[in-house]
């Protein structure tokens, strides 16, 4: 689960401020710009798996340590947009995307935008429903995408994308469709799928089949592994990506197929967040390079 509960920023160090200064000065979208380097890595650190660790500033000192330029940030972070340009510009590191509640969208949408824009960020996602949020039929679901198809057209008028996350409450069927299906063709072709492929397969679907259902229309996998049944316990089961269970050399292509931007390497409780981004862009920077070979 994602939220938006987040440490206050530390004290500035003296060339903090000078990156502030700088991204006074800066153009806006330049975060935007630096991800669209087509020599880039598609690989992006999703921030959630950091968030227990120290202030915003130490949370993007980990993801330059662990080689990544990239990141999906959830919300604003709890910074304002200079204080986010200062920080972006002193790590070296763009944005992705961003996790946004469906609440946020619905009654905070204008704020949200505006954020986003000065940051350079073009793209939002819809991290996760509440229980109460869910829907219990096929309808329902139906509904839900409709409602969120008309969030994606009013942020299509600013030039922004909308795409939807997923857990395993998605992949609960009606006649013999995911709500997810259900939601995302009600939705129409503006929301995009971000697949989260260990809570594919938790929810009993096979994660390289269901990758063919976002063909044309997949923004990102979220790269994180399962660990075997009855391991990892105190890591609520999850693992680094490639030293769990699911098979990366079928996933990998199945998601290039199906029009991956973005790879973004999510742990839920890690154990330790430093090692499941350094090791975890380490195995996704190989694999990808050798699928591309």
């Amino acid at each position: 689960m994602h939220n938006n509960t987040t440490r206050p920023l530390a004290a500035f160090r003296p060339r903090t401020l000078l990156a502030c200064l700088w991204a006074a000065l800066a153009l806006p979208g330049l975060a935007h710009a630096q991800s669209q380097d087509p020599a880039a890595s598609p690989v992006a650190a999703q921030m959630y798996t950091l968030r227990d660790v120290g202030s915003l500033e130490q949370q993007f000192a980990a993801v330059e340590r662990a080689g990544i330029a990239s990141v999906e940030l959830v919300g604003d972070q709890g910074v304002v947009a200079e204080e986010m340009n200062a920080l972006l510009a002193e790590h070296e590191l763009s944005v992705s995307s961003s996790h946004v509640p469906l609440d946020d969208l619905r009654h905070d949408l204008d704020d949200v935008v505006a954020f986003h824009r000065a940051i350079g960020n073009d793209t939002l996602v819809i991290p996760y429903l509440a229980e109460d949020e869910r829907p219990d039929s096929a309808e329902g679901w139906r509904a839900l995408g409709e409602e969120i198809g008309g969030l994606a057209s009013r942020l299509a008028e600013d030039d922004m994308r909308l795409a939807y996350h997923n857990h395993d409450f998605e992949m609960r069927t009606f006649d013999g469709r995911t709500a997810l299906e259900i939601l995302l063709e009600a939705a129409g072709p503006e929301v995009m799928g971000e697949v989260d492929l260990a809570w594919v397969a938790r929810g009993g679907q096979d994660p390289a089949e269901y990758l063919e259902h976002f063909d044309g229309r997949l923004f990102a996998i979220h790269a994180k592994d399962n660990a075997p049944a009855g391991t990892a316990e105190d890591q609520r089961g999850f693992a680094i990506i490639g030293q769990g269970v699911l098979d990366w050399d079928e996933l990998l292509p199945a998601a290039r197929e199906a029009g991956a931007e973005v790879y973004v390497i999510e742990h839920d409780q890690p154990k330790d967040a430093q090692a499941v981004l350094t090791e975890g862009n380490r195995f996704l920077e190989a694999a990808l390079s050798a699928q591309a070979d």
